[in-house]
C-alpha cells in the first residue's frame, strides 16, 4: 500500500509555489490556495464543532467535512468531479428537514446563546467566506466544464444556509430563546 503522504516537511515551498494534485506550479497567494485555505480552516472548525454536538449533529458535520474534502481534491485536481450533485441534494435535504421543525424568524438572530450554536454560526462565516474565495477562484479558471465549477458554488452557498439551521435546530433542541437584533432605528421612530 502506498502512502499518500509520506512526506509532510518538503522544503519545496520555501520560494512561495506549492504543486497541486496535478503536478501544477501556483503561486501560494493563488486564488486556488486562498480557497484551499478559506476550506482547510472550515474544515478544522467543523472538527471542533463536531466535538460540542451529539448525534446526529455531528453525524452531519462529519459528513459536511468529507464533502469539503471532495472540494478540496477537486480544487487540486482541477476539471475533475470530486463534489458530486449527489452531495449538494444531500446537503439540501438535510436543511430542509431541519427547517421544518423551527419556528419562522422575525429578525437577525445574535448569535451565543450557546458554546455549540456559537460554534456553527462561527462555521457559517467562515463557508461565507470560503464562497467568496471561490466566487474568486471560478472567475480565474479557464474551464470546458461549467458543472464542475456550478456544484462547487452551489454547494458553498447552501452550507452556509445548513450551518445556521443546524445552529437554530442546536438551540431549539436545548429550548434556548434565540435572542434577536433589536434595532434602534425601530426604537427611536416610536418616540
Amino acid at each position: 500500500m502506498s502512502h499518500r503522504l509520506s512526506r509532510i516537511t518538503t522544503k519545496s515551498g520555501d520560494q512561495g509555489t506549492t504543486t497541486l494534485a496535478n503536478n501544477e506550479q501556483v503561486a501560494k497567494n493563488s486564488s486556488e490556495i486562498h480557497l484551499l485555505g478559506d476550506l482547510d480552516e472550515l474544515i478544522a472548525l467543523l472538527g471542533v464543532t463536531k466535538n460540542h454536538l451529539q448525534p446526529p449533529f455531528s453525524e452531519h458535520l462529519e459528513q459536511i467535512q468529507n464533502h469539503l474534502m471532495d472540494v478540496c481534491g477537486q480544487i487540486a485536481l482541477p476539471n475533475q468531479l470530486l463534489l458530486s450533485s449527489t452531495a449538494l441534494e444531500s446537503l439540501e435535504q438535510l436543511g430542509t428537514t431541519l427547517n421544518r421543525h423551527l419556528p419562522p424568524l422575525e429578525e437577525f438572530i445574535i448569535p451565543g446563546n450557546g458554546l455549540d450554536s456559537s460554534y456553527l454560526h462561527l462555521c457559517r462565516t467562515l463557508a461565507r467566506r470560503a464562497e467568496r474565495t471561490a466566487v474568486d477562484y471560478v472567475n480565474d479558471q479557464q474551464s470546458d466544464q461549467p458543472e464542475y465549477l456550478g456544484v462547487l458554488l452551489a454547494y458553498l452557498n447552501r452550507l452556509s444556509d445548513v450551518l445556521f439551521i443546524l445552529a437554530r435546530t442546536v438551540d431549539n433542541q436545548q429550548q434556548r430563546k434565540e435572542p434577536q437584533w433589536q434595532t434602534h432605528l425601530a426604537k427611536k421612530s416610536h418616540v
